[in-house]
Formats: structure tokens, sequence, C-alpha cells
């Protein structure tokens, strides 16, 4: 309870005596670079194959004659939105962006840099963690976006591969009993997220004691505290806004 309270105590400082908001364009845009462009690749891939995977073993499940063949796509659909794009995405960009933001972060507590802020009358979590919890939240969605939209084409091209679905069939099965809601529902996820896992992760890294050991358990806590975050949201989400 003492460390959950901290983490509030840290998320409200987030907004008390802050800099100018010039002060921060340049730091969002320059970790919107970090956490968003450098991040698509990994995303890319992952995204590609789970989608190409989960076509395959669609088709080699359905053994039932009186089964479609375009109800391959339409699990594809529904599981890259729902599913494998917010979720699966943020689970991997939790590893990577959030192992970075607190590495990060732990290094400068260490080495003084964020001591040397506070001397200098600066609100060091507004300063530092801010623009990464803003830039998060602004590419995030855009990489679920991508993620999704890969997903599909992977499973397209997995199935007219291997020859389990022809194209006609593929996109009929993707605009058969089309849900419009699923997608405001994965951006809404994919913002949540974004938040969870850059806060905890800066929580993490900025309080940071000790030397470089400590630098390495605080990135692998933060990427633990992280997808357990991420997997409950994703529970209570569902919960919340797709049940009656």
């Amino acid at each position: 309870m003492k460390t959950l309270g901290n983490y509030f105590i840290f998320l409200g400082n987030l907004f008390s005596n802050r800099e100018k908001f010039r002060v921060y364009i340049k730091l969002i845009v320059d970790e919107c670079s970090e956490i968003g462009i450098n991040s698509v690749f990994i995303v890319s891939i992952v995204a590609t194959f789970l989608g190409a995977v989960t076509c395959v073993q669609t088709a080699d499940n359905l053994v039932s004659p009186f089964v479609p063949n375009y109800i391959i796509s339409l699990i594809v659909r529904d599981s890259s939105i729902l599913e494998f794009a917010p979720t699966i995405t943020c689970v991997v960009l939790s590893g990577k962006v959030g192992s970075h933001i607190a590495g990060g972060l732990g290094t400068m507590r260490i080495t003084e840099q964020i001591d040397a802020l506070e001397v200098m009358g600066i609100n060091s979590v507004s300063y530092l963690v801010l623009p990464k919890i803003i830039a998060s939240i602004i590419t995030f969605p855009m990489l679920v976006i991508l993620s999704g939209f890969l997903s599909i084409l992977g499973g397209y091209l997995a199935g007219i591969a291997t020859n389990v679905i022809s194209p006609e069939d593929y996109i009929r099965g993707l605009r058969s009993d089309f849900r419009p809601f699923n997608i405001p529902f994965a951006i809404i996820k994919s913002v949540v997220f974004a938040f969870l896992i850059t806060s905890i992760s800066s929580f993490k890294g900025y309080f940071t004691r000790g030397g470089a050991l400590e630098v390495g358990q605080a990135s692998t806590a933060a990427v633990t505290n992280s997808c357990i975050a991420v997997l409950v949201a994703d529970y209570l989400l569902a919960q919340l806004l797709l049940l009656d």
C-alpha cells in the first residue's frame, strides 16, 4: 500500500510547478520519436506473424464442412482488433519502452542528474516524465492501428500462400458481422495501456537507489509490473465497455 500511495503522489507531482508549455514541445517530439518511431519495426514483425499464425491455426481447426471458410478471416479480424493489436502490442512495448524508460531514469538518478535538476528549481518529475506520458498516449494508438492492419494483412498473405482460404472469402469474412465499436475500444485500451506502462516504468526508474545493479532490477520490475497492469486493465476495460 505504501508503494501504491507513493505512485499516486508521484502522479500528482506531474502537474505541480510545471514549466511553460513551449518547454515541453521539443521534449514531447523527441519522446514520440524514441517511443513511437523506434518501435515500428518490432510492432510490425509481431503483428504480421500473429495474424498469419491465427489464420493458419484457425483454418487447421475448422474440421466441420458446415462452417464456411470466411469464418477464418472473421476470427482473424476480431482477434486482431480486440486483443492482438492493443494488448499484445502493448505487452511487447512494455518490454521495449518500459525497460528503456526505467533504465534511463534510473541511470539519471544514480548519476545525480535528477538531483541537479531539483537544485536548479525544476520539477524533475514533470520535466522528465510528463513528456514521456504524453508522447506514449500520442504514439501508442498509432502503433496499435498499424498493428491491427498488419495483423489482418498477415492473415491474408498466409491464407493465400497456404491456400487455406480464397481472397474473396477472406474479404467477405472481413466485412461480415462487423461491430464498429471494436475500433474505438481498441484505441481506448491503447491510451490506458500507454499511460500505465509509461507511468509505472517512470516511477520505478525515478526512485532507483544504489548502482548499476539496482538500475537493472528497476528495469525488470518496471516490465513485470507494467505487464501485470496491462492485463488487469484489459480485463476491467472489457468488463466495463463490452458487457451490458
